[in-house]
């Protein structure tokens, strides 16, 4: 496309829109006209991006289909409709639309960890690398810093705490994707590590039964939800590589929305697994009761995702945002 011969040919268009959109008050013919050069702009940005992107060119035209398009649509506020969509329509299909993603992850990943734990807890030799013998046997004895550090601070504080860490490490997993997923695996590996670390050396101390009752309560749902992010950024990083039917830039959009909107939902589900990590794992309560607390919130999740979730995504829904509120894109031949 010659740029030059473009802009002389729509600049007429663009400086009527602009105009229009310094007038505080439009006829009925005024503003049909501003709707019409509104799409006919937003088309001719699209255009300009994909064929003879110019830097400048680009951030006026942007700036005024911003503009036009907040005169057309009004400003919009976030409402109460907005959060009951999300949680139910948006969050549980897009995590339901990733389940070929994330699934597989946790089962690679739940496997990887019982085996790291296998490794650590029949090798003495591995055992005497991670620390010394006195070390080892203060984690791991009755009363020792594997049982302490769920009681070791106020549970207000101590499930504050987790949540930040755990949706830090959820962000981290759908915002790395994009490159190329391998971030990603590295993030994940880490977690499996101090996971198969702790099942082995509680193991090989004789207090399997002890780390599960401390681990399960909470790191079900927790574990789910990392596993779905890093599902999700590994999908995103597929994306670069594999965009599909659509144009790579149109794909990363659609899913990159759709991601940061599962950052969000995600963060609301940490947020009940460090509650329970930081109110339930240390409470008196039996074994038996806080793991039952677990499979309970486990279960609800998977249940969320897969009939409410499934339900959503096959009615059509992607996740993403509503379809006024994405940017214009041109139409592909067939």
């Amino acid at each position: 496309m010659d740029l030059d011969v473009f802009v002389t040919a729509h600049r007429a268009e663009w400086d009527r829109l602009d105009a229009l959109l310094g007038r505080r008050r439009l006829t009925g013919a005024e503003a049909d006209e501003l709707v019409a050069l509104y799409q006919r702009t937003a088309t001719h940005l699209s255009l300009i991006q994909s064929s003879a992107p110019d830097p400048q060119l680009t951030g006026r035209l942007s700036q005024l289909v911003a503009r036009a398009r907040s005169a057309v649509t009004g400003t919009r506020r976030a409402s109460w409709r907005d959060v009951t969509r999300f949680l139910a329509h948006g969050f549980p299909s897009a995590v339901y639309r990733s389940r070929r993603w994330w699934v597989p992850t946790a089962l690679i990943s739940t496997v990887i960890a019982i085996i790291l734990g296998w490794w650590i807890g029949t090798h003495p030799d591995v055992q005497a690398s991670i620390a010394a013998p006195t070390e080892l046997r203060e984690l791991t004895r009755p009363g020792g810093q594997y049982e302490t550090y769920y009681s070791s601070h106020p549970a207000a504080s101590f499930a504050a705490q987790v949540w930040t860490n755990n949706a830090w490490a959820a962000a981290q997993c759908l915002i790395l994707g994009i490159f190329l997923g391998l971030p990603v695996l590295w993030i994940l590996f880490q977690n499996m590590l101090n996971l198969g670390v702790g099942f082995g050396l509680m193991s090989s101390a004789g207090r399997l039964d002890t780390f599960l009752g401390l681990v399960l309560p909470h790191g079900m749902l927790e574990l789910t939800a990392v596993f779905v992010a890093a599902g999700t950024g590994l999908r995103l990083g597929w994306t670069v590589i594999d965009p599909g039917p659509r144009t790579r830039r149109t794909a990363l959009a659609e899913e990159g929305r759709a991601a940061i909107g599962m950052a969000i939902g995600l963060a609301l589900v940490l947020f009940v697994s460090g509650a329970i990590e930081g109110f339930v794992t240390p409470s008196g309560l039996p074994t038996w009761a806080r793991i039952g607390i677990g499979i309970l919130a486990e279960l609800a999740f998977l249940l969320y995702v897969f009939v409410l979730g499934g339900r959503a995504a096959r009615s059509g829904e992607t996740g993403d945002v509503e379809a006024a509120e994405r940017s214009a894109t041109v139409p592909t031949a067939a």
